[in-house]
């Protein structure tokens, strides 16, 4: 059921765009299979950099809201006061909350610090946009460290940093986890590259597949071929860490 659509979207963008509408269902033959989708993506849009504004963008976020929310969560677990609940209750409504009712407001932002049309203002939203569940994920998962592990360390003369490293391993699973939902919204997301970075120099893949939809005539076979060429960076990716990913997810599901 999940692989039906992306196996329809390979198939259609290896055909031509009149086999699209004709038999979207069936295999390219030797009659309606094509390469033209994939030529023009290549050769008329500029994928290549569009490619490279998406990773940078993704790999910067989630290594920040990996390291920020491992932070974050080590000290909720360990430092308990009276604010600790409500310090993650607040993190919770930020999972609750979604960060597009502000769309106006950090454009604002993002203008007044002049960095409208820049990789950074992309990564400072996707940040903040991905520490609230982060956050309480990390926490929850620090909570489940061994104790003794790290009262011993600390007899041993180990520093809170030291201490917190040693956790790390340990909390691999929910590393995974976070990343997992951290990196799928970053790489799919249309909404802040059109709002915050639309120029030609800061596309990413997502907003770059746009140049062929129009008003009137759109590229069906350019479009898919770009979703399928988009699409395999995420695909290598759990192909590779599939088992990292799922004992991630299913660790998490229990928090």
């Amino acid at each position: 059921m999940a692989l039906g659509p992306i196996l329809v979207v390979i198939a259609n963008s290896l055909k031509t765009d009149s086999a699209i509408f004709d038999s979207p269902f069936s295999l390219p033959n030797a009659e309606t299979f094509s390469f033209a989708g994939y030529e023009r993506v290549l050769t008329e849009g500029d994928f290549g950099l569009y490619f490279r504004n998406s990773f940078v963008v993704t790999t910067a976020s989630v290594l920040l809201v990996l390291v920020l929310s491992a932070l974050a969560g080590f000290g909720l677990s360990e430092y308990t006061s009276r604010i600790t609940p409500a310090l993650l209750l607040f993190f919770a409504a930020g999972v609750m909350l979604p960060i597009r009712l502000g769309t106006v407001s950090l454009l604002e932002m993002m203008v007044s610090w002049r960095l409208v049309n820049s990789l950074t203002a992309l990564i400072l939203v996707y940040t903040a946009m991905s520490m609230p569940l982060a956050v309480v994920l990390m926490a929850q998962f620090m909570r489940q460290t061994p104790r003794e592990l790290k009262e011993a360390a600390r007899i041993d003369g180990a520093g809170e940093f030291r201490v917190f490293g040693l956790m790390i391993p340990i909390v691999r699973p929910g590393l995974a986890a976070v990343a997992t939902i951290t990196m799928l919204p970053i790489w799919n997301d249309l909404w802040f590259p059109l709002i915050l970075a639309p120029s030609p120099q800061t596309s990413t893949v997502t907003l770059g597949i746009q140049q062929f939809v129009g008003q009137y005539a759109t590229d069906w076979s350019a479009v898919l071929a770009a979703l399928t060429l988009g699409a395999i960076p995420v695909i290598l990716l759990f192909v590779i860490f599939s088992r990292q990913f799922v004992s991630g997810l299913t660790a998490g599901a229990g928090k």
